[in-house]
């Protein structure tokens, strides 16, 4: 430790302010509550009462949000020795998510292969297919069409159910239960337990069918090594399987919707994405920026000693709350950070974390995006949607920021559509004069 560093912590508040009820309100929408941009500005961190579990530090800033991400005196695996701080009613079991090395190393290299940049490569044909197949249906269907339904769940659903080895044909139960584990507000806590318990009984019955019928799967590749080396027990292979079914199907799912409704609201992005295609991997990474697809913030991170982060100074035990969309809209890291960007370089975003947990599915989840926004925008170049944006029905008290649906129009509709909109926009404009 520096000598600067020791005298900021000699000079940093010793005693822990009063505590600021946390979530400041419920997420509307893709907006950020006004109050987060306060706090970046002032550069320190802000001590919350969180609805369950220990109060804990809000970080909002860029730097800050990073470093509790990757500074190993921040703990993950702590969090199940404390009441962790949490907006959910149960402390979720969050498999490689919620262990520190050596563990967090042996879990993560089951899958790692599976998840790496020229594993998910190897995939990106099947998407393709799926992504056309899944459009082809949209076009014999007709406009309208429900671009959550018709399209985004069903992919993000086909894909990881088929490189899982989960059955397809089981996804109205296991979506049902995966909600569970999202739920803020949105279900009571007796409710979530169930649907939890559910789901790791579930997930338990398809690895003990993997061992009586074999399968080249991933689901198939955990229990064999299981089996045979002992690399995991029996409820890590239970909880890792869970988590990797729950990022792919929902989260994946989350943020490709809500990146679609960006370029909907944004008419010129879209076109300058069809009229630009070599600008997709940039603009994947400017949505994964710009859409705050984590309703309020990442799990709780606990010190291991005490650490000063920015001009606060953090106790051993303490908890800290990473918020993510915050940090993502930090001017100091992101210029103008409010304007989408599609050919924002650099852009080093936290979108996936960083460091020790960052996302395992990340290349799987840009590969996705790539394909389904490439084919989507390029198959209906009038897609647009059908109610104006503040209309769209989101969904409400859960963890990740997703529309329920997103209504939308092509062809002579779409023109039907855009006009009822000026209309209605110039009516709106005649009324306020």
């Amino acid at each position: 430790m520096t000598e600067a560093t020791t005298e900021a912590m000699t000079e940093a508040t010793t005693e822990a302010p009063t505590p600021v009820p946390y979530p400041f309100a419920e997420a509307v929408r893709l907006d950020l509550h006004p109050r987060y941009a306060e706090l970046r500005e002032r550069g320190t961190l802000l001590r919350v009462r969180v609805p369950y579990g220990d109060d804990a530090w809000l970080a909002t800033r860029y730097e800050d949000v990073r470093t509790v991400l990757t500074d190993p005196r921040f703990s993950r695996a702590a969090a199940s020795r404390h009441d962790e701080a949490r907006l959910t009613p149960l402390a979720i079991r969050t498999s490689v998510m919620g262990v520190d090395p050596p563990d967090h190393t042996r879990l993560r290299k089951l899958v790692a292969n599976a998840f790496s940049r020229r594993g998910v490569e190897h995939l990106r044909p099947r998407v393709t297919d799926l992504v056309r197949r899944l459009t082809d249906d949209m076009v014999a269907r007709g406009s309208p069409s429900d671009l959550v339904t018709s399209f985004v769940t069903p992919l993000s659903g086909l894909v990881i159910c088929e490189l899982l080895g989960v059955p397809y044909e089981d996804r109205t139960r296991f979506r049902h239960w995966l909600e569970g584990f999202f739920s803020i507000t949105a279900l009571p806590a007796d409710d979530v337990a169930a649907r939890i318990e559910a789901m790791y009984d579930y997930i338990a019955e398809l690895v003990a069918r993997r061992r009586a019928e074999p399968a080249d799967d991933l689901l198939g590749g955990l229990v064999r090594a299981r089996d045979r080396d002992r690399s995991c027990s029996e409820q890590e292979l239970v909880d890792l399987a869970n988590v990797l079914l729950l990022a792919g199907y929902h989260t994946t799912a989350a943020q490709l919707a809500s990146s679609l409704y960006v370029l909907l609201c944004q008419p010129e992005q879209a076109e300058l994405l069809r009229s630009r295609p070599e600008l997709m991997p940039s603009a994947v990474e400017e949505l994964l920026r710009y859409v705050p697809l984590i309703a309020h913030v990442s799990f709780a991170r606990y010190a291991t000693e005490d650490v000063l982060v920015g001009g606060t100074l953090v106790r051993a035990g303490d908890a800290v709350l990473p918020a993510i969309p915050s940090a993502n809209r930090d001017a100091e890291a992101f210029p103008d950070p409010d304007r989408l960007d599609l050919a924002r370089r650099p852009n080093q975003h936290l979108a996936f974390g960083v460091g020790l947990h960052h996302c395992l599915g990340a290349s799987l989840v840009r590969v996705q995006m790539e394909v389904a926004l490439t084919m989507v925008l390029g198959r209906f170049p009038d897609l647009a949607l059908a109610v104006p944006p503040d209309e769209v029905e989101w969904l409400r008290g859960m963890q990740a920021r997703t529309p329920v649906r997103l209504p939308v129009v092509w062809g002579g509709r779409a023109a039907a559509a855009a006009g009822r909109r000026e209309s209605a926009a110039a009516g709106a404009d005649r009324g306020a004069g």
